[in-house]
C-alpha cells in the first residue's frame, strides 16, 4: 500500500496540497511510518480561495506551515471514528470541529467528500474546503 504522499499525488486532485507541503517541509512527515490522518483539501478547494491567496501563501512559509499542519491529525482516524468525535486536534496545535449528521461529515466549515482513503501509514479524507487556523485567518 502506498503512503499518505504517494496516495496524494496519484489521486491526482491534491496537487496544490502537494506543492504547499513540499514548500514547508511536511513530505516527509506525511511520509513517516507514523499514522496521521489528513483532511485533504482537492485542487478546487484551493481554487476557490479569494485570487492571490495562493501565491501570497506560498511566499509566506510560516504562515503556509500552520495551514498545511492544520489538514493533519495524528493517529489513523476512520468514518467510524469521526462519528464518535466532536473535534480534533491537529499538528498545527489548533482544534478543528467534527459535524456528523445523516453519514456527512463536516470539518470546521468544510464538507468531507469522500472518507477513508487508506494508506499504509494512515488515511486520507477529501474536503471541499482549505481550512483556516484561527490565527491565520484573524490576520
Amino acid at each position: 500500500m502506498a503512503d499518505i504522499v504517494e496516495t496524494a499525488i496519484a489521486a491526482g486532485n491534491f496537487n496544490t496540497l502537494v506543492k504547499a507541503a513540499k514548500a514547508v517541509n511536511f513530505i516527509e512527515t506525511l511520509k513517516s511510518p507514523g499514522s496521521f490522518t489528513l483532511f485533504a483539501p482537492t485542487d478546487e478547494a484551493f481554487a476557490n480561495l479569494p485570487e492571490g491567496t495562493l501565491d501570497l501563501l506560498l511566499q509566506d512559509i510560516p504562515k503556509l506551515r500552520k495551514i498545511v499542519a492544520y489538514h493533519i491529525v495524528s493517529g489513523d482516524v476512520r468514518s467510524d471514528d469521526l462519528v464518535d468525535i466532536n473535534e480534533a486536534e491537529t499538528l498545527e496545535g489548533s482544534i478543528v470541529a467534527i459535524e456528523s449528521a445523516g453519514g456527512k461529515f463536516k470539518v470546521n466549515n468544510a464538507n468531507v467528500l469522500k472518507t477513508d482513503i487508506l494508506t499504509d501509514n494512515g488515511a486520507i479524507h477529501i474536503i471541499d474546503a482549505v481550512l483556516m487556523p484561527a490565527m491565520v485567518a484573524g490576520k
